[in-house]
């Protein structure tokens, strides 16, 4: 529909359901909708005009969105925004005789429009800065790329990010964009290239711009803030990648700061088809709702984070590369170390293997990706790779696979590049782990010590060290040392077994029949095997110190895992001896023979552990039932590590995180000191899909108790391990009890 309002100007009405084309009855001007969904007005040459597009919601407030000059044969306005569902807009001509300045910063219309050839600095008030500063218009995904710098970003690792500064936004706003690499930071960019504060030190600086910029709008005369690009976004229309719009987490940006941001970015980075603000902060997230009627009544485009993580085909867990046999899993399958390895779904237990690809999503903290961080193994997402025609036509050829940010790599590779990578990639030498064998009777956690994890394994004398920090919120239990497990296998001559079976040549080369005999290794241990007198009476007395109606918990504390580089995740397992089941050996027995589990053997045999002096502890408590929640969680930000933060998944029910179901999605959040009015801010990142809508699997007293408690043991575990590293962080393991109490099951070093 087209209103003629006056000889200067035409006031449109578009209700925006399909593309569509019209001319008006004269032929002077084209409507279209462009590729990028915009709304586009072409006009015919004058030689002493220009033209200024406007849009509005109303009829009564318009913003002017573009300017050209008229000195085409075809000249265009377009929308800085993808089309709406209704819009108003109205063109006019301005003489080039007397031009405006629209954006009221003391040079004309023409003057600016002229440097650019786009309306955006006529626009913008911001002065031309040194492109080796920055910019004040986007033209190009060349020029973002070059002011770009990859960062993570809660939720997405590797991304592009441009930081933006607007100024005066209360007066006549300028915008910039500024290289991230140049100016890490928005106070230096403000400082060293747009001249604040002059004189002053760089402290006092830092405390005026802070002032001036964040978390107060009493004193807020400017807006900090980045352009991310989400390359692996997919679009419900198919299309690929999504730009977002975003401020620091904690900094509580109102509605109207951010509908200018919005429009003045769009307009100056024209060649973006699609910008949505996003609100990665619980501060955030309740603003935006608080004001979602005028967002609804903007032009803003808006993302939720769940639609904006849970849309992506690739994603770079571990960036690195390898070498290895291309497989795709099979449930029957044998993988080995020379093997790169696409799973459909998230395994339950993963052996070493040269290279990961899951077909479906992982967190950082779920076993795969730390066994790929702990192994420094090429590790990503990659939807449907099993039939990708990138990746489909190497299957079960030898090939070379590289993960980056950028994305993946994979090509043909000869067999003696992937023998030499695999040589290249062990330690040189064999390794011996620790193994003491005086202390000779189970114990209760309360005399066990960290320094008895010699004896013990790192798991139990880490609970035990729970237990004395947090008493009532740790498993309490006793623990069976490793000289019950060499007592054992030396009654029934079980090391000669392993040696005449490891010293075999078909078991070295063989993979296939190497797991198939490491089988029956376990079903001797299991069900061929008796137990010394002594250990039968010390077992039975163990059984009988737990109350008849609670079952024990037989949980793997090996001395080949949760060390400071080397942590096991996933390698071995753990029981619950049933009611039914009698004596309580068969579950001991059970734990013991998960030392020859075939994934533990492929990664102690990988990094040249001795599997003889190898043992098995086992740490038993109660076990608890009926859950309400369980999770794992590490005493670090993992996004930026320069902001103090915690990271977690957590699953309501029983449903474990580390090796979830296929179709189960963990809560995933960061909590981080950001510098807001409350010490710590919440960013989820996904939420749990086991739960209704609007819903979170922990409230926020459990999570601000987890992070007190995550504070303490990482304190006291970095004492313990003597480290001077900046970085140590612990991992841990918690749930919440069916009484709803809070309790930390596990803790180790987190190796990355």
């Amino acid at each position: 529909m087209v209103h003629a309002v006056g000889k200067s100007e035409l006031i449109l009405f578009l209700s925006l359901w399909a593309s569509w084309l019209q001319a008006d009855p004269n032929g002077t001007h084209i409507l279209k909708l462009t590729e990028q969904d915009k709304f586009q007005i072409s006009l015919p040459a004058t030689a002493d005009h220009y033209a200024i597009l406007s849009r509005s919601r109303d009829l009564r407030t318009w913003r002017p969105v573009d300017l050209t000059e008229l000195t085409q044969e075809e000249n265009f306005l377009t929308d800085s925004t993808p089309r709406f569902e209704q819009a108003y807009y109205q063109w006019e001509l301005v003489p080039n005789s007397r031009p405006r300045d629209s954006d009221r910063d003391g040079r004309n219309d023409l003057d600016e429009f002229r440097l650019f050839s786009h309306g955006c600095l006529a626009l913008n008030a911001a002065r031309p800065i040194s492109l080796s500063d920055g910019t004040t218009f986007l033209r190009d995904q060349a020029l973002f790329d070059r002011l770009a710098k990859r960062d993570n970003f809660p939720g997405a690792q590797n991304v592009k990010e441009v930081k933006f500064l607007i100024t005066d936004i209360t007066g006549e706003p300028e915008l910039y964009f500024f290289d991230v690499s140049r100016h890490q930071f928005h106070v230096r960019f403000a400082t060293n290239v747009l001249g604040f504060y002059p004189g002053l030190s760089a402290s006092v600086q830092n405390q005026i711009f802070s002032r001036e910029t964040y978390f107060s709008d009493a004193n807020r005369r400017n807006l900090a803030g980045s352009l991310v690009s989400h390359e692996n976004y997919l679009r419900p229309d198919g299309k690929r990648g999504i730009y977002t719009l975003e401020f620091w987490p904690t900094d509580p940006v109102p509605f109207q700061y951010i509908e200018l941001a919005y429009e003045m970015i769009t307009r100056c980075a024209p060649f973006i088809d699609l910008v949505a603000y996003h609100a990665p902060s619980e501060t955030q997230r309740r603003i935006q709702s608080q004001a979602q009627d005028q967002f609804e009544q903007s032009f803003i485009k808006t993302i939720e984070t769940e639609e904006l993580f849970g849309q992506i085909d690739f994603q770079p867990m571990h960036q690195r590369e390898a070498f290895g046999r291309l497989k795709l899993a099979q449930s029957n399958g044998t993988l080995s170390a020379r093997d790169i390895v696409i799973f459909p779904v998230l395994p339950n237990d993963l052996t070493k293997i040269a290279g990961i690809i899951t077909e479906v999503p992982q967190t950082p903290l779920s076993h795969v990706n730390l066994k790929a961080q702990q192994n420094d193994t090429p590790n990503a997402f990659i939807a449907n790779a099993s039939t990708h025609p990138d990746i489909a036509p190497f299957l079960g050829e030898n090939v070379f696979y590289r993960v980056s940010a950028e994305g993946f790599e994979i090509r043909i590779a000869t067999q003696q590049e992937v023998d030499d990578f695999f040589e290249a990639s062990r330690p040189s030498s064999k390794s011996f782990p620790p193994r003491n064998l005086s202390i000779r009777q189970i114990r209760p956690l309360s005399r066990i010590n960290f320094l008895d994890s010699s004896a013990f394994g790192g798991k139990a004398s880490n609970v035990a060290e729970l237990k004395r920090l947090f008493p009532g919120e740790a498993p309490d239990g006793s623990a069976i040392p490793f000289y019950y497990y060499d007592e054992f296998m030396k009654h029934n001559g079980l090391y000669q077994v392993a040696e005449a079976m490891l010293a075999e040549p078909r078991f070295q080369n063989d993979p296939e029949y190497r797991e198939q005999q490491l089988e029956d290794f376990r079903r001797e241990i299991k069900n061929e095997t008796t137990f010394p007198l002594w250990m039968t009476q010390d077992l039975l007395a163990l059984q009988n110190s737990f109350p008849s109606e609670v079952t024990p918990r037989l949980r793997s504390s090996a001395n080949a895992e949760d060390s400071v580089s080397f942590n096991g995740a996933g390698l071995y397992d753990s029981f619950t001896h049933k009611a039914d089941e009698g004596f309580i050996g068969k579950s001991v027995r059970q734990v013991w023979a998960s030392l020859w589990n075939y994934r533990a053997y492929e990664e102690r045999e990988f990094y040249r552990i001795d599997h003889l002096t190898s043992a098995m502890g086992i740490l038993v408590h109660p076990n608890e039932k009926n859950e309400q929640a369980n999770g794992v969680a590490v005493a670090r930000n993992i996004f930026d590590p320069v902001w103090e933060g915690y990271y977690f998944n957590v699953q309501t029910g029983e449903n474990l995180v580390t090796n979830p179901d296929a179709n189960s999605i963990p809560e995933e959040f960061l909590v981080a000191d950001l510098l807001g009015e409350e010490r710590y801010e919440i960013q989820y990142i996904r939420f749990s899909n086991q739960l209704p809508e609007d819903e979170t699997v922990l409230t926020k007293e459990q999570i601000l108790d987890l992070v007190g408690k995550l504070e303490t043991l990482n304190r006291r575990f970095k004492s313990l391990y003597r480290s001077s590293d900046p970085r140590f962080a612990m991992e841990i393991e918690f749930k919440i009890t069916e009484d709803g109490i809070i309790s930390i099951k596990q803790a180790r070093p987190y190796v990355n």
